[in-house]
């Protein structure tokens, strides 16, 4: 076996072997196992957090939330430098996927209604390790260690000053990348990762020439997904609007469409059909998307706009399952018999991936889109920017 694919199998398998909840302290006959870190003595925290779904006025800053804890073995505790944003926080922030996502935090539904609150937004962290679980090794983190990671929705956000994940959603930072720039790239990339390689089939042993189309090409996804295909080969077009085509040429596309010019459709079907769509645009995309893809060589169409959330808010979690299932099968074996893959693609926390992407930011393959900087005081006026849309990048919100 490959060392690094041994490496990667190695960590996996000790980042997943839970066995019992983490305690402070740790003794087996005559070894004992201390944390030393001012965390371990910590109750509160300041945060911005929110105590019902809603606008923006839900936003309340508190020097009184609970400090994270370690409840497994395979989890850190990290100290925030910086925090991003995104368009799940917003939609979050009004109540979207509250109900997958109470189920996802107690499956037995053993807590009452609402035991989210206060609930802590922010999905992008980069950060410091302060407190490792006794199951993490030092040859993977350590407290020090300067790291980023993209945090599940259903778990406390980074708009805080400290944040506990599991190890394997974690990574290092790029070295190349201070903070605020390594906090704009995470979850989108973890998003990307999911949409283009998980679902997509896509890697960089498979990539080079392929013909790609991303709908909708200047926000987060969008320029992250740019730079990581061209990185791996392929031949990248566009639609976005026309002041945000200088950003993705920069970026490496080779092919831009205006859509404020007019339909994109018929300028698309003029060109060479695609091996795979990226739709961040959703709607009646759909309708004509399809038949830009190459019939009967494998070609894919992924979209992350999906009705799974909805579903579940609407019809209550396994009805919202029922119609989801129904609606994604249908819609696949409809597409099956014309030649081509219909696929939904989700974003998945991936430390592994984000080790990958690491290296390519490292080697100047990937940078960081920054649009807006925040300080933490300012974290409403953050959210009011990214609820506006049309993003050029990310916003970050820098945290003392």
């Amino acid at each position: 076996m490959h060392p690094l694919r041994r490496l990667a199998c190695s960590r996996w398998s000790f980042l997943l072997n839970i066995r019992a909840p983490s305690v402070k302290t740790f003794s087996h006959k005559s070894q004992k196992r201390q944390f030393n870190t001012s965390s371990s003595h910590m109750t509160i925290m300041p945060a911005w957090v929110i105590d019902r779904y809603g606008s923006n006025s839900v936003l309340r800053y508190t020097k009184n939330a609970a400090f994270p804890i370690i409840n497994y073995p395979n989890e850190v505790i990290i100290q925030v430098h910086a925090a991003g944003l995104n368009p799940i926080d917003v939609s979050m922030r009004g109540g979207y996927g509250a109900a997958s996502m109470a189920m996802k935090r107690d499956p037995l539904n053993v807590k009452q209604s609402g035991s989210e609150f206060p609930l802590i937004l922010g999905r992008d962290v980069s950060g410091v390790i302060m407190e490792c679980g006794l199951d993490v090794a030092p040859v993977y983190f350590k407290e020090g260690d300067e790291v980023w990671a993209a945090i599940p929705p259903w778990k406390q956000g980074s708009l805080a000053e400290f944040v506990v994940l599991s190890a394997n959603e974690v990574s290092k930072k790029p070295k190349c990348l201070s903070h605020t720039e390594a906090a704009a790239i995470p979850y989108v990339a973890a998003t990307a990762w999911s949409a283009l390689v998980n679902t997509g089939g896509l890697t960089m042993d498979n990539c080079a020439k392929k013909r790609i189309l991303i709908l909708g090409g200047s926000g987060g996804v969008r320029t992250f997904s740019i730079q990581m295909l061209k990185a791996w080969g392929a031949h990248v077009t566009v639609t976005c609007s026309q002041n945000a085509e200088r950003l993705v040429r920069g970026l490496g596309a080779d092919h831009v469409v205006d859509y404020t010019a007019g339909p994109v459709e018929g300028p698309l079907r003029a060109l060479e059909k695609f091996d795979l769509v990226l739709d961040n645009v959703g709607g009646a995309t759909e309708s004509w998307a399809l038949g830009l893809l190459k019939p009967w060589c494998g070609a894919k169409y992924v979209t992350l706009v999906t009705p799974f959330l909805q579903n579940t808010d609407r019809l209550g979690v396994a009805d919202g399952m029922l119609q989801t299932g129904v609606t994604v099968a249908a819609k696949a074996l409809k597409h099956l018999t014309k030649g081509v893959h219909y696929r939904w693609g989700m974003f998945a926390p991936n430390g592994l991936a984000l080790d990958d992407i690491s290296e390519m930011v490292d080697a100047g393959k990937i940078c960081a889109v920054v649009e807006a900087e925040f300080s933490f005081s300012q974290v409403p006026q953050a959210m009011l920017k990214v609820e506006k849309g049309h993003a050029r990048g990310k916003t970050v919100v820098t945290v003392p």
